[in-house]
């Protein structure tokens, strides 16, 4: 931790828009919680208005298509989230479409928002945006995955109606990461639209679309949390302003627990200043991962000390936690131990691609949920904020990461570009407490200088922006490849059992890893295997092209979990992947356009089997599944009886008669040599879990000769 003088003079107040600092220390004017418990209600200063309906859209480049009168009548009705690739953009084709999108919509601002500084967001616009209102260019932004705002005051009255045209490019771009990938690049504006109205003089809205107000956690023990609250505030008006900045802390009820008021600070016209605050927590109640994700909530207000009115509040989450590796390598939550047990995440699904709503997120987190799993990986890119919303919420630690992968190009455009994207991913996201791991990079593909010094801007720019999170870097590289020596810690993606080696290899490199780099921190990004639900054999063998059945993946997720249970010096690992997802290049396991490695199927309707191995792993919740349930048509009368369960004991029947019962130190649970009759088969397990009976039945088929 980095600690900041108890008292700072101002530095400074610059006008045209240059930035002052100010640092209210002990002395200055604060507001101290009374003797009694107070409450807090926000006030509300700011206006949201949703501009996900009205759309018309064309695919395909028009000239012209920003005017106002150009004549869109005869384009297609939607609305966004929306993207153009959610069917050809997972045939299995491989040559989805890749280029330019238009979307117009009319906008009228209510006329009680006159006077107000009017900003228009997107939440994520892939790859490349314009934006025009009546034609004239608000902008342009370069990358994918992150929000972005375009100030639209000047061009927009409220009253009047205007027109809103978007042009969108998903068309490959040799300056803008990522270059490729396995998943598709669906184009369009995939995430929310939408207008804020704010008053002139409020929290920066400009500032790499970030929330304007950052919290940073200089120490968290039982006994206090000290936080700096720092606001970053731009006076747009054409005068100074003389403004007074408070914080306040409240707990989950709403009781205030920390507040302070700053001195009286005069900006400039339109000029910015960093007001910084620090506040106490007395006795906090710590953001604990799964076992209590307790939340805080932090609020600026910004008051215009002439008048005494509130023109802008920002309320951000705020969960109390420390954490690092103890010198075995281990992952800390505070002060703790805590394996990270996770999953790779992608932002896709059936019938949908990348056009996912609000309860499409909130399903995706309840699986994440009911698996057991206390971290994620948001891979390969920067997610949508109701993801790190229900990571929050949920207390799973959340690897987040900028979407460089594989490949990159040397040019002083593509750092810069992949540089913002990174500095956005933080600014964005800088106050999410699930978040510990910024991401830097994903299997590059060479180990050479331009790369390395690429890599080595990144991680610089992570502990300039965010000193106290971890840089991470996912390699698939040698052990000892450069592109893996730039972050705070290393990750690996390895794939043993299915391109190339054993599942049962996985240990022997960890622990070969380990010994001849004892300092090294490091984990498993990835590790997996395809599995189609429709295909199953009873002793399947590694990786085919064609066939990936259901038995072979969760043979390799059983061999693989107990090898990284044994070695906790492996501070995580991270299952690739919880979804199936669209990668429209592969044609494979009988189903083309789909990556299969998901624990669950693309339309989140089915759990494979792999899924219940974890979850009677890592879930306390009761757990008794029949693997190969979904082998239902047999020809073989011999076949096995697998079970996995939480349980200490099982006992199964098949057909009527017992089979007997079983006890397991693995939570695998193996009938063998049972034979099935001609006809339906019906196998019924059942166990008692905490006091509880639980039952699973299964029906198998076995044809006739």
């Amino acid at each position: 931790m980095h600690e900041l003088p108890s008292r700072r003079q101002v530095l400074g107040t610059l006008a045209g828009g240059a930035l002052a600092t100010f640092v209210a220390g002990n002395a200055a004017a604060a507001a101290a919680p009374s003797a009694a418990a107070q409450t807090y209600t926000p006030p509300a200063s700011r206006t949201w208005l949703s501009l996900n309906s009205g759309w018309r859209f064309h695919r395909g480049d028009v000239a012209g298509a920003q005017a106002p009168a150009f004549e869109d009548s005869a384009w297609s009705a939607l609305s966004v989230p929306h993207t153009w690739n959610a069917q050809d953009g997972a045939d299995g084709g491989g040559t989805y479409y890749r280029g330019v999108g238009w979307y117009r919509r009319r906008v009228t601002v209510p006329e009680d928002l006159a006077g107000k500084m009017l900003f228009l967001q997107f939440a994520g616009a892939n790859q490349v945006a314009d934006v025009w209102i009546d034609g004239a260019h608000l902008g342009r932004h370069q990358g994918g995955y992150s929000r972005f705002r375009f100030g639209a005051t000047a061009n927009l009255q409220p009253g009047r109606e205007s027109v809103l045209a978007v042009k969108v490019t998903n068309a490959n771009n040799p300056d803008i990461a990522p270059l490729s990938g396995d998943y598709t690049f669906q184009g369009g504006l995939y995430r929310n639209v939408s207008l804020y109205a704010v008053d002139k003089l409020a929290l920066r809205m400009l500032d790499h679309a970030g929330p304007g107000v950052y919290l940073r956690q200089r120490s968290v023990t039982a006994a206090s949390a000290t936080v700096d609250v720092r606001a970053t505030v731009f006076n747009n008006n054409s005068t100074s302003r003389s403004l007074v900045v408070r914080a306040v802390v409240t707990d989950a009820s709403g009781t205030i627990v920390a507040d302070r008021s700053s001195a009286p600070q005069t900006i400039g016209a339109n000029s910015g200043a960093d007001v910084v605050q620090t506040l106490t927590v007395a006795d906090p109640r710590r953001w604990d991962g799964v076992a209590d994700p307790y939340q805080y909530r932090a609020t600026v207000e910004i008051r215009d000390a002439a008048v005494g009115r509130v023109t802008d509040v920002v309320t951000e989450p705020l969960g109390l936690r420390s954490f690092g590796f103890d010198p075995t390598g281990a992952f800390t939550l505070n002060g703790r131990r805590l394996g990270l047990r996770g999953v790779n995440l992608h932002q896709d699904r059936a019938g949908a691609g990348w056009a996912e709503s609000d309860a499409d997120h909130a399903q995706d987190f309840a699986l994440i949920g009911e698996l057991g799993a206390n971290a994620v990986r948001m891979a390969h890119y920067q997610h949508d904020q109701k993801d790190y919303n229900l990571a929050d919420a949920a207390g799973l630690v959340v690897w987040a990461e900028v979407p460089l992968v594989n490949g990159t190009t040397n040019s002083a455009a593509f750092t810069a570009s992949t540089q913002t994207q990174l500095r956005e991913l933080i600014r964005q996201n800088f106050n999410h407490p699930s978040i510990v791991f910024w991401g830097i990079g994903n299997e590059q593909r060479s180990d050479d200088t331009p790369t390395n010094n690429l890599l080595a801007s990144l991680a610089a720019l992570v502990r300039s922006e965010d000193p106290d999170r971890i840089s991470a870097y996912a390699n698939n590289l040698g052990n000892d490849a450069k592109v893996a020596g730039h972050a705070d810690t290393t990750a690996y993606n390895k794939y043993y059992g299915w391109y190339g080696g054993s599942y049962n290899d996985l240990g022997g490199w960890a622990d070969s890893l380990h010994k001849a780099q004892p300092a090294r921190t490091f984990a498993l990004s990835e590790y997996g295997a395809g599995a189609n639900t429709t295909q199953h054999a009873l002793n399947p063998s590694g990786y085919q092209s064609g066939f990936h059945p259901e038995e072979y993946q969760a043979l390799l997720h059983e061999a693989s979990w107990k090898q990284l249970a044994a070695r906790p010096f492996v501070w995580g690992s991270f299952v690739w992947n919880m979804f199936d997802f669209a990668s429209d290049g592969r044609n494979e396991g009988g189903q083309s356009g789909i990556n299969d490695k998901g624990l669950v199927t693309r339309d989140r309707s089915t759990r494979k089997d792999s899924f219940y191995w974890y979850k009677a792993n890592w879930s306390p919740e009761p757990t008794l599944y029949i693997t190969s349930r979904r082998w239902t048509s047999r020809i073989d009368a011999a076949t096995e009886v697998k079970v996995y369960s939480n349980a200490a004991e099982v006992t199964a029947v098949l057909n009527g008669a017992s089979l007997g019962a079983r006890s397991s130190s693995d939570r695998i649970f193996r009938w063998t040599g049972v034979k099935l009759r001609q006809g339906a088969n019906t196998l019924t397990v059942t166990a008692s879990i905490a006091g509880a009976t639980h039952t699973d039945t299964v029906t198998w088929t076995l044809a006739g000769s």
